[in-house]
């Protein structure tokens, strides 16, 4: 039985009432294709998709990535920086904080219209803040409607790489968009969720029938996996990534692309342990042209505090999720990869 609480906006509303200014579409046009054309070979600049595990609390959001521009700007010939800006959580077990979306304002309870009002605010924000539009997770394909004209790239999680929706949903988006491996590991499902994303598809979405041409920028990200006794194993070793290319060239799939995501299952949730996973990944796409055409970038968690604290926590930019790395780290760790390029 399903009681209905309150009717939400459709996602033309939403857009009327926080607005994506021309300046701000034409800014986004220009790291658009700039994207693009990394994914497609044609720039050999490395993808940093950085930014903490939940984007929990505005001001702290647009202060960190107002620190980021600055680095960004720093390093913007070798690297190119998208503030991770997640405003939903997927939950193992169904319980705990789901992000912004849900909880726009913990104190007033649930309330989805608010959670969307807000995190489109947020999202628009960060960019006038900080000249970087960002990325998100697209845990209900739905809900990407409200959010498609101001994110430049958009990730697929674990838990939805293998639902019929997403990989559609995925196929009619214009921007890179990041398909990570099941929670189980599997590399097969997860080029069969590129395949699916790349291909034409006709299907129902936010109350139309509609068609799409496919996605040539869907790309995996390898997370790691866990397998039946609930142990971590890291798939972004040398031996990984040429399984990862194989299975490329076996599907001659478009703008072959794995993005790294150096958290999760690859580095067990210990947030230093991204420190060391991306220096030993450049080094080793530094010595082998396969791999550095294959390896366009990195996920990184990352906020202004290390670690993390309780989701009713209140120390401000310290994750209430998954722990992070804290902004001096980030900031050796992003210099230390330009330099090694």
């Amino acid at each position: 039985m399903f009681e209905k609480v309150r009717p939400i906006m459709s996602p033309e509303e939403a857009i009327l009432k926080v607005p994506f200014g021309d300046g701000l579409k034409k800014l986004k046009k220009k790291r658009d294709d700039e994207l693009r054309k990394i994914f497609a070979g044609g720039d050999e600049r490395l993808v940093l998709i950085i930014g903490p595990c939940s984007a929990d609390n505005e001001d702290a959001v647009c202060d960190y990535a107002l620190r980021l521009a600055g680095l960004a700007e720093k390093v913007k010939d070798k690297i190119f920086v998208v503030p991770r800006v997640y405003t939903n959580k997927p939950r193992s077990r169904g319980e705990g904080y789901k992000g912004m979306l849900h909880n726009p304002d913990p104190q007033k309870g649930t309330d989805i219209q608010a959670g969307i009002l807000r995190l489109r605010h947020m999202h628009i924000r960060v960019v006038e803040e900080s000249g970087l539009t960002s990325a998100d997770e697209m845990l209900y394909p739905d809900n990407y409607a409200y959010l498609d004209d101001v994110l430049s790239y958009v990730a697929v999680g674990a838990r939805s790489t293998e639902n019929q929706q997403h990989r559609l949903v995925a196929g009619g988006i214009e921007v890179p968009v990041g398909i990570k491996n099941p929670m189980n590991g599997s590399i097969s499902a997860l080029m069969n969720s590129i395949y699916a994303a790349q291909i034409e598809g006709e299907f129902q979405y936010n109350g139309n029938q509609v068609k799409t041409n496919g996605n040539p920028y869907a790309h995996a990200v390898l997370r790691g996996g866990v397998d039946v006794f609930g142990n971590n194993h890291p798939n972004y070793h040398y031996e990984d990534l040429m399984e990862l290319q194989r299975g490329y060239d076996k599907q001659k799939l478009k703008n072959p692309a794995a993005i790294i995501d150096t958290n999760h299952s690859n580095s067990d949730k210990k947030p230093l342990e991204q420190i060391r996973i991306v220096k030993e990944i450049v080094a080793v796409r530094g010595g082998n042209d396969d791999l550095r055409r294959l390896v366009k970038g990195f996920m990184v968690e990352s906020y202004i505090e290390d670690g993390n604290q309780s989701p009713d926590g209140n120390v401000y930019g310290k994750s209430i999720t998954d722990a992070c790395l804290g902004w001096k780290k980030t900031e050796r760790l992003v210099l230390d990869i330009a330099e090694k390029l």
